[in-house]
């Protein structure tokens, strides 16, 4: 199943699904609205073999909280998922056991073009 994980309230995931411009065929997930679960994580968590990697850095909370990205393990970050959607990097889009994670200009390039040899 192909899904695309986003923030419904991000200029940043509408500027990009726009961009994409996904087929019908991927399942739309806001996860303000449905926060991921931790199945969810699981998945995403058994193709980038790093909860680190899902991990938005920039997150609001982090700063609130005074919590230091550098000095967390693997399970703390795990355990920020599990908390919070605004943990998530985001957006998500996993597509065939293949996941392109973040907004960088990159990863959304590299997005596209699978997109377009599906």
């Amino acid at each position: 199943m192909s899904k695309f994980y986003y923030l419904s309230t991000c200029s940043t995931c509408k500027r990009i699904i726009q961009e994409l411009n996904l087929p019908d065929t991927i399942t739309m997930i806001d996860i303000k609205h449905k926060p991921l679960t931790k199945n969810d994580i699981h998945e995403l968590y058994s193709l980038t073999g790093s909860y680190e990697a899902l991990i938005n850095k920039r997150a609001r909370m982090f700063k609130e909280r005074g919590i230091m990205a550098s000095q967390l393990k693997e399970e703390d970050f795990k355990e920020l998922l599990y908390e919070h959607y605004t943990f998530l990097k985001r957006p998500i889009l996993l597509l065939d056991k293949v996941l392109f994670i973040g907004n960088s200009k990159q990863t959304v390039a590299n997005a596209k073009s699978f997109l377009m040899k599906q």
